[in-house]
């Protein structure tokens, strides 16, 4: 079984509950156990790192340090909580300075960081860790002729780590091809949502959502697919907005990939937090009632 310390984020605890029940369900499934970080405080999010760096730096820190205590490798479902960890943890290994000042305020907790922990993105876990034959064998119901845009935001490609591909990643749309479904040609699939932008300049932000909409909407896609709380949050809760806005007529569906992964498994829609969204992912929840109506016809 692998096991992962789970830093799930303030998202997931409320506005994202659908991605924390599906990333457990699936992961469940998987044979994957996630343990989560007790007494984990916020991460500071993107703001707090351009208003005191340090201070930002020492909460990322702290939430290391105690899952050091744990674990090897933390896993955050939020690309934000996600991005912040990792460059933590790659900044204080670079910067001794650095990490003596933050340990000396984490002593304050009977904590030390070391730098040992791997720091990984949930999608990374089902990407990299488990194989697509490993997911395959899962699907009791795949999600033939669902079209899905698959949208990895702006914050777990950059800034660029390691050897990756942050013009032409593929992984997220071979998860979508293992499960049955059919990922669109999406090109804005790496463009920012606008983040946090819609609390100092709405009409910015309402522009750059309406820009994806009308890429998914141009590709046809049934379903965009992200991996963050925040993209979501922005791309599904705004649609009316940018429709007043651009005289335009969007009304797609923004799902996280758990929770595809998840119907496509046979879990319940319940458990993985559907229900919970403004506009119902109904084409993806029907592709396997189809299935099943088909199954109840073959055995009766």
């Amino acid at each position: 079984m692998k096991e992962y310390v789970y830093f799930p984020g303030c998202s997931l605890e409320k506005i994202a509950i659908s991605y924390h029940l599906s990333a457990v369900e699936t992961t469940q499934k998987l044979g994957i156990k996630l343990t989560e970080l007790e007494d984990w405080n916020c991460c500071g999010a993107t703001a707090y790192f351009h208003v005191d760096e340090l201070l930002a730096y020492t909460l990322t820190a702290r939430n290391l340090a105690m899952a050091e205590k744990i674990g090897s490798e933390i896993v955050a479902p939020c690309s934000a909580c996600y991005k912040n960890m990792y460059f933590t943890n790659v900044h204080l290994n670079e910067d001794p300075d650095l990490a003596e000042h933050i340990n000396e305020a984490l002593q304050e907790d009977n904590l030390s960081f070391s730098g040992k922990m791997v720091v990984k993105h949930l999608i990374e876990v089902f990407s990299n860790d488990v194989s697509s034959e490993e997911i395959k064998s899962k699907v009791i119901y795949p999600l033939s002729g669902l079209r899905v845009a698959t949208y990895y935001g702006c914050q777990i490609l950059r800034p660029k780590k390691d050897h990756e591909d942050v013009e032409q990643p593929h992984y997220f749309e071979d998860l979508m091809s293992a499960i049955g479904a059919t990922p669109v040609d999406f090109p804005l699939k790496l463009t920012c949502c606008g983040g946090s932008l819609l609390i100092s300049s709405r009409p910015a932000a309402y522009s750059m959502i309406h820009n994806l909409l009308y890429d998914a909407q141009r590709a046809q896609a049934d379903v965009i697919a992200t991996a963050c709380p925040l993209c979501q949050v922005n791309l599904e809760c705004y649609q009316q907005q940018v429709n007043q806005e651009f005289g335009t007529h969007f009304a797609i569906p923004v799902v996280y990939f758990t929770q595809l992964i998840g119907l496509s498994m046979g879990i319940p829609p319940k458990k993985l937090g559907f229900g919970k969204e403004f506009l119902s992912p109904k084409k993806a929840i029907d592709a396997i009632k189809n299935i099943k109506s088909q199954e109840e016809v073959i055995t009766q």
